[in-house]
């Protein structure tokens, strides 16, 4: 067993996880922006501006948040047992909430993530009870590995039926309401048909097993004080800086040979499919770990001041993601203005970062004046049940 070091940093958050949070749903939001919201996949047009932005954050940017989700638990947990409290039960309740939330979010923007994270969530009050560190990165590991998938994979080449069936997410019968609907038929779909391809496509793409691997490695980096005390593990970060780009570079270059050999073998389009879907976890979780480690670097660097305004939009990253699908869902969907087929991905990757520098400075200016987002406020407030959580800094200050 090994003894759990705890960071006691004195200040309230950890800048450097709030940066790579608002890192990360910047690129998340960058990536929606390009794929008009989801409505691209109707009828896909690859180039090189869509092939970029999906190369370098898809996928890496929704791991980010899952690390930093976390690691954000164990900073609950750990104050929590520094006053002597056991918050497992208030902890639920706010996983509970965050779900509530999720779930209204969803009805807008049926690719919502909030509703999986809170979800898988739940895993951490039972994981958070083990108190070996290698236990749970050996568990991370192994969700990393996704053992599903490889069995899927084994039974799909020996010929077993089920592992060869077409994934349910390949249905989506949604996306014709989304496409020329009105705003009642948008909000049905997203009720029910609309989400079940998210669903299964989670499933089926090992998305989970990812998730919860993440949510373990970042819950151990706060057990170590890896945040906290970035100085002390600064020669670890630079070699694994190191073995994260050249693993996402031989990834880059090898996966697509790698395919190539493994579907001249005939094993079959389900066995192509499954392996294309492990090593895409595999290269997104490098660069996963490359984008982390680079930004810490920087955080660590003169370079500091340039990206520490990020560092509000990570302290406002659920009221910015919904406000996000508030914005421009209806810009790109039917029941609006329908633009998911008029802009082309220049245009849409133009407007993508003039919003990104719109929420650089409103969280920047909110955050002089607030304590936190609107929707980070009522999440607290709802969390311990009281309405006299501080919201305005002044109040804060008195």
């Amino acid at each position: 067993m090994h003894a759990i070091t705890t960071a006691r940093a004195s200040d309230a958050r950890l800048e450097s996880v709030d940066i790579v949070r608002g890192f990360a749903l910047l690129a998340l939001f960058l990536v929606h922006m390009i794929e008009s919201y989801e409505l691209y996949w109707a009828d896909p047009k690859t180039g090189p501006i869509s092939d970029a932005v999906y190369l370098l954050f898809m996928g890496k940017s929704f791991s980010l948040l899952a690390l930093c989700f976390g690691f954000s638990f164990f900073i609950l947990m750990d104050r929590a047992a520094q006053r002597g409290v056991d918050f497992t039960a208030r902890f639920a309740w706010r996983l509970t909430m965050l779900f509530g939330i999720g779930f209204v979010h969803a009805m807008i923007y049926r690719g919502d993530i909030i509703q999986l994270l809170a979800l898988m969530g739940f895993l951490l009050l039972a994981f958070h009870r083990v108190r070996s560190n290698r236990l749970l990165i050996g568990v991370a590991l192994l969700c990393f590995v996704n053992p599903i998938q490889l069995v899927q994979l084994a039974a799909a080449m020996s010929g077993a039926g089920w592992a060869n069936q077409p994934p349910h997410h390949f249905s989506d019968p949604a996306m014709a309401v989304y496409l020329h609907g009105n705003l009642a038929e948008h909000f049905r779909a997203n009720l029910w048909t609309g989400q079940l391809p998210k669903w299964w496509f989670m499933v089926e793409s090992g998305r989970f097993t990812q998730i919860l691997g993440l949510y373990l490695v970042g819950m151990v980096l706060g057990r170590i004080g890896f945040f906290a005390r970035l100085g002390d593990f600064a020669r670890a970060r630079w070699i694994a800086l190191a073995a994260a780009a050249a693993t996402a570079l031989a990834f880059y270059f090898l996966r697509d040979g790698i395919k190539a050999w493994f579907a001249a073998q005939h094993h079959g389009e389900a066995s192509d499919r499954l392996l294309s879907y492990l090593l895409g976890s595999w290269f997104e979780l490098s660069g996963t770990a490359l984008w982390l480690l680079v930004l810490l670097a920087l955080f660590q660097s003169p370079a500091r001041v340039a990206i520490r305004p990020l560092a509000a939009v990570g302290r406002t990253t659920l009221t910015l993601y919904i406000l996000q699908s508030l914005v421009f869902v209806p810009v790109f969907y039917g029941f609006g203005l329908g633009h998911y087929d008029d802009w082309n991905q220049l245009t849409r990757l133009w407007v993508g970062i003039g919003a990104i520098a719109a929420q650089l400075l409103l969280a920047g200016w909110w955050l002089r004046h607030f304590q936190y987002g609107p929707i980070e406020w009522a999440w607290r407030a709802l969390t311990y049940w009281r309405r006299d959580v501080p919201f305005r800094r002044v109040a804060a200050s008195a």
